[in-house]
């Protein structure tokens, strides 16, 4: 039997030896006891500067006396358990022979991390799926964003937010998350990106992230994985209509003209499918408005951030580019946080749509550009700020990206100020120390053009309050880069918490980000896997029985 133990604490310059000291003086048992140690997961403290420390969960094999010593010495404290079993488990498996003349291939509309997940794990289980996605595969995707950020030439089908490998291919790629996840749906993403190439480190590290290059060559790994079992992926095929009859899903009607059937049909659309839910609203398919936020990207220099967080640490290989996570209560009522820190990072255009800007983060896994970004943003709410009808939140992003692109000069540019002359509300006209990173470029203004007044007051308050946590957080030359429209989903596709398929369209399973049930490639994925386990249980049902 392996054992956990949680919570070795051990210097940053610790070696393996004193890690299997601290193991033996932790149980209390002799060196021959131990026979393997394994870290199973890694995190740091860094609550004073002066002694950052790491942090261990691991998991040990001892020799069986040993074993049964330990585990009546620490039964029950949480410090000593047996090691849970992570390995993934299928809830089906396809006959040879699927489809058979009853059966229908599970049709997955968008490859982003929630269709990836969906489509291997029905791949697995032998389920042949359809993958339908309207942008492009992951190499000429590159090419096409690279059109807006060099050239200002946008491709509404293929950019930031559309194609394989979904919206988190162009962003820091962190992998983790603060869901519940009981069945360890995480450790199978994880361990599913690792046989496609990703480091093995993101199986222990606290706050494991891949990078935008790693995660191009993953998921053309993992798209020939699922090619492999018998699925199809389909680049460049926009879905124009679900078809739906007496209320469940039949199958689906291309731009092409094309239609395909299936009562099995998963949306692992992005939180930019903007005609997408228009369609799904006019369809039928219960919607509802939920909150998101908006914002502006701010950029210090990285040093500044790692010598805050990290001190005479900083530069430490082991802790690497220092993060932040920031939230503050205002006294408008409105909260200001920090979202999609990316460290070491740029600042990307992000639009999908003609005649708008939007502005997203964006790491390699080497994290060692010049400066730090993060979204600061407001939390608004369709209650109060953009009431009316589901797709109101829509509405209230098109509008404050409009002006967004006005204000940048109608090229694509973004409108910028420096933090300094923001809380001043003075009009940037020159850059200081911190060179924005944002392509295809910035136009300095007053970002009070940009948002709405609330959301203006609510940043300016925080920012200085930010500064106390983190010191230099409001040095005057930061950059603020507008606009962060795109935090999350407008909508909510509401769904069966049992089933996972729309509440008033059987057969039709809304899934991740763009239904409002995820935020992050990681969650995503769980969340995908979790559709697949769905989708397997409703279709072979009757072979389940049997």
């Amino acid at each position: 039997m392996s054992l956990r133990i949680n919570d070795i604490k051990l210097p940053l310059d610790h070696s393996d030896a004193d890690l299997r000291a601290a193991v033996l003086e932790t149980l209390g048992i002799a060196a021959n006891d131990l026979l393997e140690v394994s870290v199973y997961k890694r995190a740091y403290d860094a609550r004073k500067k002066s002694a950052i420390s790491l942090i261990y969960n691991l998991d040990v094999m001892l020799v069986e006396k040993a074993e049964k010593t330990v585990l009546a010495k620490f039964s029950g404290s949480g410090k000593v358990m047996p090691s849970p079993d992570t390995t993934y488990k299928f809830v089906a498996k396809a006959n040879a022979d699927f489809p058979t003349a009853e059966q229908q291939r599970p049709i997955i509309i968008g490859f982003g991390p929630c269709g990836i997940l969906t489509a291997l794990v029905l791949a697995q289980m032998g389920l042949k799926p359809i993958v339908l996605e309207r942008g492009q595969n992951v190499r000429i995707r590159t090419q096409d964003t690279w059109g807006l950020w060099r050239k200002s030439t946008l491709n509404t089908e293929s950019n930031v937010q559309f194609g394989e490998g979904g919206a988190g291919t162009f962003s820091d790629g962190k992998l983790w998350s603060q869901i519940k996840d009981r069945f360890h749906y995480g450790r199978k993403v994880l361990t599913e990106f690792v046989k496609a190439g990703a480091p093995e480190e993101i199986l222990y590290v606290s706050k494991p992230h891949i990078g935008t290059f790693k995660l191009v060559t993953m998921v053309e790994k993992i798209r020939a994985e699922i090619i492999s079992l018998g699925g199809e992926i389909r680049f460049g095929q926009r879905v124009e209509k679900i078809e739906i009859e007496n209320g469940e899903a039949t199958g689906v009607t291309l731009a092409s003209g094309e239609r395909l059937h299936s009562r099995h049909i998963v949306l692992a659309i992005g939180h930019s499918a903007r005609d997408t839910f228009q369609m799904l609203f006019d369809s039928g398919v219960y919607i509802e408005a939920k909150p998101f936020s908006i914002g502006f990207r701010i950029e210090h220099p990285q040093s500044v951030i790692d010598q805050a967080r990290f001190g005479s640490f900083a530069g430490n290989p082991i802790l690497g580019a220092a993060d932040y996570k920031l939230v503050h209560h205002c006294k408008n009522g409105r909260s200001v946080y920090s979202f999609c820190m990316c460290p070491g990072g740029t600042v990307v255009a992000a639009t999908s749509e003609v005649g708008r800007v939007v502005t997203n983060g964006m790491s390699q896994y080497s994290r060692n550009e010049r400066n730090a970004n993060s979204a600061i943003v407001v939390g608004i709410d369709p209650e109060t700020d953009y009431p009316g009808y589901p797709l109101a939140g829509i509405d209230l992003q098109r509008a404050l990206e409009e002006r967004a692109y006005e204000v940048g000069g109608k090229n694509y540019d973004a409108p910028a100020q420096l933090v300094g002359d923001f809380l001043r509300d003075k009009p940037s006209k020159e850059l200081g120390a911190v060179i924005p990173s944002y392509k295809p470029g910035i136009r300095l203004c007053n970002l009070t053009e940009v948002l709405p007044p609330f959301a203006i007051a609510a940043i300016r308050e925080a920012i200085p309050e930010f500064n106390k946590q983190i010191q230099g957080f409001s040095m005057s030359d930061a950059v603020l880069t507008a606009v962060e429209t795109r935090t999350s989903s407008p909508i909510c596709i509401k769904r069966d918490g049992v089933s996972l398929q729309s509440i008033n369209t059987k057969g039709l399973y809304p899934g991740a980000e763009g239904a409002g049930y995820a935020g992050g490639i990681l969650s995503a994925a769980v969340d995908g896997i979790k559709i697949a386990e769905a989708v397997a249980r409703d279709l072979l049902k009757t072979e389940l029985e049997k």
